[in-house]
């Protein structure tokens, strides 16, 4: 059996691809593990798991950056997201959100399922289709979801994996506070090197 390491994006697993000598590509085989690179997005990945996603794999690692709402978590940090929640899915009711769930529709809310040990503070996560950059709405989410992290795509990576019942960690490092948008205030590039050190080292010790 084999590990599924999925990312949004290749310059989030830029030393990955370095440090295991991996040919440029969205989809990489290896020996021990594969690489498939989704793009951004919850449509994107859905997309790419629905292609790739099958029982040769045994576990399913989602790596990628957020934005955090916590702002004891220092940026760089690498958070081990253990539950997910697609913060938008559902319908609004004047003021009032009512998720999927609720509707009676589907689920929004997802966990991760892994029996190996990751040793990485946990946090709780929103999946967005719009990243939230104004103080109303982060009002509204820390109210309703009191979430740690936000991205565009994890629950969407746990939802692919719970359909085939396959084991599926988030791996997440922190690049920015979420906050009405400011680029000058980002880490990207310690978040980044945070992460990739941390998934060499993961997936290392795995082969």
């Amino acid at each position: 059996m084999k590990t599924l390491v999925v990312a949004a994006t290749k310059a989030e697993l830029a030393f990955f691809y370095q440090h295991f000598n991996l040919p440029e590509g969205d989809f990489v085989e290896s020996k021990n593990f594969d690489l498939l690179i989704t793009g951004v997005g919850m449509v994107a990945t859905a997309f790419a798991l629905g292609k790739h996603l099958s029982h040769k794999y045994d576990l399913v690692i989602n790596f990628g950056i957020a934005g955090c709402f916590d702002r004891n978590v220092a940026l760089g940090a690498v958070l081990n997201v253990i539950e997910d929640t697609f913060a938008e899915l559902g319908a609004e009711n004047g003021e009032e959100f009512i998720s999927i769930t609720d509707l009676g529709f589907g689920e929004n809310y997802f966990t991760a399922r892994t029996q190996r040990k990751v040793g990485l503070p946990l946090a709780k996560g929103i999946t967005m289709n719009c990243v939230t950059g104004s103080e109303k709405s982060i009002k509204s989410l820390v109210e309703r979801l009191n979430p740690t992290t936000e991205s565009m795509e994890g629950a969407a990576v746990f939802y692919a994996a719970k359909q085939l019942n396959i084991d599926c960690l988030q791996i997440r490092s922190i690049s920015n506070y979420v906050e009405p948008r400011n680029k000058d205030n980002w880490k990207i590039g310690l978040a980044v090197k945070n992460l990739n050190d941390w998934a060499i080292a993961f997936i290392g010790e795995m082969n």
